[in-house]
């Protein structure tokens, strides 16, 4: 399933997935970044309690499960947490980033480092994607997202 809805968005899919699993766990890091000022999460209740849920496991994780357990989703590994995102529904999906995501900030989840830089490879992807209009953003971010977990 896919939320990109035009060729600009869909390319962009496309060029995410080919990058490695860390260089998109920075690529969605800066992303949030980017928009969260603008984010508004109006999630259903029912998606909020299952990503909340899932969420609390992942960080009540020593800092580097914890960033294991977001390589295992990124990747598709077969692991338990990788499967319970998998059952996750696309809004859930988004919402348990977006969580982790804040919860980075707080420092209650390994942050990426300060000196992180993203790879050379990706500042044309980068460009690309600052053009997209938010809404463009959105749906770039939820198809990123729904592609992740354990495949079945």
């Amino acid at each position: 399933m896919t939320f990109a809805t035009d060729d600009v968005t869909k390319k962009a899919i496309e060029a995410f997935e080919g990058f490695d699993v860390d260089t998109q766990l920075g690529l969605l890091w800066f992303g949030y970044k980017d928009i969260k000022d603008q984010l508004a999460p109006a999630n259903a209740t029912s998606a909020q309690e299952t990503a909340e849920a899932l969420f609390h496991q992942i960080e009540a994780l020593s800092p580097q499960e914890q960033l294991q357990a977001q390589r295992d989703i990124a990747s598709g590994a077969d692991t338990d947490i990788s499967r319970s995102y998998s059952s996750l529904s696309s809004s859930a999906k988004l919402d348990i980033w977006l969580r982790l995501a804040q919860a980075m900030e707080k420092g209650t989840v390994i942050q990426v480092p300060d000196d992180y830089e993203l790879p050379s490879e990706t500042h044309d992807f980068v460009n690309s994607i600052k053009q997209l209009d938010f809404e463009q953003r959105i749906n770039f971010m939820r198809s990123g997202v729904i592609a992740m977990g354990a495949k079945s």
